[in-house]
C-alpha cells in the first residue's frame, strides 16, 4: 500500500505544530508576566476550587477586621464616657465631704447642693453621649433613641435591655455597648447587703451605712434599731422579735446577726433607725437625694444630724456608683483586649491562607523561565525547519 502525502497536508500539519508551540510559549510567558500559574480554572481545577474557598475566607477576615475597627472605636468612646462619669462622681464626693463639715452655714450647703444638681445634669449628658456615627452609647439595641430624660419624678430610661454585638471572628461576637439601665440605674444600694435609714428622730443620732462582719451568721431581712433610752438600744426583726440589745456609746459598734452599724451623736429615747435589704438605685436619684439633704435647713442640732446622715448615705451611694463604674470599665477593657487578641489571630490566619494560596497559584519562576526558554528554542527550530520544508516540492526531484 502506498501512503500519499500531499503538499497541502504537510504544510497544514507543520503550521498546526507551530501554532501549538506558540500557544504553549504564550501561556508560559503570561504565567511569568502575571506571576500566576493558573490563568483559567481549566489549568488546575482542584487548586482553583481551593483558592476560591481560601479567598472567600480572607474576604471574611477582612470584614471581621472592619467590624473590629468599628467595635474598638465605639468601646473606646464608651470607656471615655465612663471615665468622665467617674471623674464627675469623684468631684461630687469631694463636694459632699466638704458639705459634711459642721462649720458650714445653710447658704454654703445650698450652694454645694446647687453645684451637685448641676453635676447631675452633666452626668445625664454623659449618659446620653453618642459615638462617631451618631448612635447612643447607652440605649441598648435602640441606638437611635435618647436613653435618658429627666421627668417630674426623676430620670427615666427610654432605651432597652439589649446590647448589640459585632462579629469579629468565625465564632466570636463581642458586645459594642451597654444597656444604660445596667450602667446608671442598677447601682447597689447601701453597703451591698442592707441599707440604713432614720426612722423616728428627736435627738441628734446619725447612723452609718453598716456592714456585714460575719456572712455565715448574717440573716437577711429587715431590722429596726430602737433606742429604749438615751443610753440603751435594742434591735428587733421584722416580726418584732428581739435580736440584740446593749448599752449605747457614741461611735461604738452595734452588732447583731453577723452585722454591725455605728451610731454617733445623742439619740433620744424612742428614736429609731431601720435596716432593710439592699436593692438597686439609680445614680441620678442618689445625687438628687444628696442635694435634697444639703438643701434642708440646719437650724437645730437634730436637723443637722439628719443632714449628716443624709450626706453619709449619699457618700455611700456615690462610692457604690464609683465601684460600679470601675467594674463596667473593666468589662470594656476586657472587650478591647479580646478585640486585640482576635486581630492578632486573624492576621496569623490571613498570613497562613495567603501562603497557601501563593503555593497553589504562584508560578515557580525558575522552572517557568527554563520552560519558556526551551519552548522558545523549540518554536524557533520548528519555524526554521518549516521555512526550509516550505520551499521543497516534488518537482525538485523530477
Amino acid at each position: 500500500m502506498i501512503n500519499r502525502l500531499s503538499t497541502a497536508g504537510t504544510h497544514s500539519a507543520a503550521i498546526r505544530e507551530i501554532m501549538k508551540q506558540q500557544a504553549q510559549l504564550s501561556r508560559t510567558q503570561t504565567q511569568v508576566g502575571s506571576g500566576s500559574r493558573i490563568q483559567s480554572p481549566a489549568d488546575d481545577p482542584i487548586a482553583t476550587v481551593r483558592i476560591l474557598a481560601m479567598e472567600q475566607n480572607r474576604a471574611n477576615l477582612e470584614q471581621y477586621g472592619k467590624n473590629s475597627d468599628l467595635l474598638a472605636s465605639r468601646l473606646s468612646i464608651g470607656e471615655q464616657a465612663l471615665a468622665d462619669a467617674s471623674t464627675l462622681l469623684q468631684n461630687v464626693r469631694e463636694r459632699a465631704l466638704q458639705a459634711n463639715s459642721g462649720v458650714l452655714a445653710d447658704s454654703d450647703r445650698r450652694a454645694i447642693a446647687l453645684d451637685i444638681r448641676s453635676r447631675a445634669q452633666e452626668l445625664l449628658d454623659i449618659a446620653n453621649r453618642r459615638d462617631g456615627n451618631g448612635d447612643y452609647l447607652f440605649s441598648g439595641f435602640s441606638t437611635q433613641t435618647q436613653p435618658f430624660s429627666r421627668t417630674g419624678t426623676g430620670v427615666a430610661y427610654a432605651g432597652d435591655q439589649g446590647v448589640r454585638t459585632l462579629q469579629i471572628g468565625t465564632d466570636q461576637r463581642i458586645a459594642d455597648g451597654f444597656s444604660g439601665a445596667d450602667v446608671f440605674q442598677r447601682i447597689t444600694e447601701g453597703n451591698g447587703t442592707f441599707t440604713t435609714a432614720i426612722g423616728t428622730h428627736a435627738g441628734t443620732g446619725a447612723i452609718d451605712s453598716g456592714r456585714v462582719t460575719n456572712a455565715a451568721a448574717w440573716v437577711a431581712g429587715s431590722y429596726t434599731l430602737n433606742f429604749t433610752t438615751a443610753s440603751t438600744w435594742e434591735v428587733r426583726d421584722a416580726g418584732a422579735g428581739l435580736v440584740a440589745s446593749g448599752n449605747y456609746t457614741s461611735g461604738s459598734s452595734i452588732a447583731f446577726n453577723g452585722a454591725e452599724v455605728v451610731v454617733t451623736g445623742a439619740p433620744a429615747a424612742g428614736d429609731s433607725f431601720t435596716m432593710a435589704p439592699a436593692s438597686k438605685m439609680d445614680v441620678f436619684a442618689a445625687l438628687d437625694a444628696l442635694a435634697t439633704s444639703l438643701e434642708a435647713p440646719g437650724t437645730t442640732a437634730s436637723a443637722r444630724s439628719l443632714i449628716s446622715s443624709g450626706v453619709a448615705a449619699g457618700l455611700t451611694q456615690i462610692d457604690q456608683a464609683l465601684n460600679h463604674m470601675l467594674d463596667t470599665r473593666a468589662v470594656v477593657g476586657a472587650r478591647l483586649n479580646a478585640v486585640d487578641t482576635a486581630a492578632a489571630s486573624r492576621q496569623q490566619l490571613d498570613d497562613q491562607l495567603a501562603d497557601t494560596v501563593g503555593a497553589l497559584r504562584d508560578v515557580d519562576y525558575a522552572a517557568a523561565i527554563s520552560r519558556m526558554n526551551q519552548q522558545l528554542t523549540g518554536l524557533q527550530a520548528a519555524q526554521a525547519a518549516y521555512s526550509k520544508i516550505a520551499q521543497l516540492s516534488l518537482f525538485n526531484y523530477l
